[in-house]
């Protein structure tokens, strides 16, 4: 063990960090990987995987806390919106520095309120992202900033909101949302690329990365380029209208208004993702920590109908259309815990 490295992650299910687990593990790091419980597919998985130690045990306990990073070099930490996020956040940061973790990666967003001379409103879950990030920075910890694009895996022909692919009677899928059509947002697929670049940031160390924010965004495709390549890859007509967002399902607690803020600040007015500070150039970075990325097509092609079939959906397989309506709404706590939006 002591030739290993030992990295700490947080809500180790999710697709951030899962694919950070699956990356580290198999370069033979030691990655203590906290979760709520090991129910469900990934949660086995990573039980099941060499060099994971799955921690089951409430981020609230602060012996289990401390437990979790001691004697710990690295820690990512992508907190979540369950519970008191910046409560979380903070002892996160103080557990690490207490337990000397050298290299500390947080993911976090930009809060676009902070931007003077613009009308632009904070989202509330991004928000707080920023306020554990200036925390982070607070205590002196070595730490780096990472902010992820917009999930590929966001995408489903289930009723959610904002990224519902919806599929039509004539088996064509429509795409409504508030962006632009023709301005460009950052993507990234989590599953797939997260893990690379942040195992090349831990690699490169904070000698190179301490204070930085780093945005893992591999493409910048307009909304209408996105439907392009989803057409592309699932030989159907994909079409995208620009329109509010729809909520056909319950949405957890503090959602609702993230998805106005989300509507008006990157829809209506147009706010870039990051924000303008790193938007312009917002894939220099990412593409030379990883080239090995998955472009949306792909993702589109070979993964989106595995993930839709894994959701009841079987629009794939049969000749008469089955709209997504039809199929079960299945685990909508999961679905807003991945997503980022």
């Amino acid at each position: 063990m002591q030739d290993k490295k030992v990295v700490v992650t947080i809500n180790s299910t999710g697709r951030q960090s899962a694919s950070f687990i699956r990356v580290a593990a198999a370069v033979g790091w030691h990655v203590r990987a906290q979760t709520r419980d090991k129910q469900g597919i990934v949660a086995q998985e990573l039980d099941s995987t060499e060099g994971v130690d799955l921690c089951v045990g409430s981020l609230e306990d602060e012996h289990f806390v401390a437990g979790l990073f001691d004697g710990a070099h690295l820690a990512f930490i992508n907190t979540t919106h369950w519970g008191d996020e910046i409560a979380t956040g903070r002892a996160m940061a103080n557990a690490a520095k207490k337990a000397g973790v050298e290299h500390y990666i947080y993911s976090g967003m930009p809060d676009h309120s902070i931007y003077e001379g613009r009308s632009w409103k904070a989202l509330p879950m991004w928000a707080q992202k920023f306020a554990v990030e200036n925390y982070v920075r607070q205590i002196g910890i070595p730490a780096t900033f990472v902010y992820a694009g917009t999930y590929h895996n966001n995408f489903t022909s289930l009723p959610y909101p904002l990224f519902r692919m919806e599929l039509l009677a004539d088996g064509s899928f429509e795409w409504q949302a508030p962006f632009h059509p023709d301005i460009p947002i950052p993507w990234l697929d989590a599953e797939h690329d997260v893990g690379p670049a942040i195992l090349q940031i831990f690699k490169q160390g904070p000698r190179k990365w301490a204070g930085h924010r780093v945005p893992l965004a591999f493409s910048r495709l307009t909304p209408v380029e996105v439907c392009e390549a989803f057409s592309r890859a699932l030989s159907r007509p994909v079409r995208y209208v620009r329109g509010p967002i729809v909520c056909e399902v319950p949405v957890p607690a503090g959602y609702q208004e993230h998805l106005a803020a989300l509507e008006e600040t990157l829809g209506w007015q147009n706010a870039p993702y990051f924000g303008p500070e790193l938007e312009e150039n917002c894939t220099k970075e990412a593409l030379d920590l990883w080239e090995g990325f998955r472009d949306i097509e792909e993702y589109a092609r070979e993964i989106f109908p595995v993930e839709e079939r894994a959701n009841g959906l079987t629009w794939m397989d049969d000749e008469e259309t089955d709209t997504a309506s039809e199929a079960p709404i299945r685990d909508v706590e999961n679905h807003f815990q991945i997503m980022n939006l």
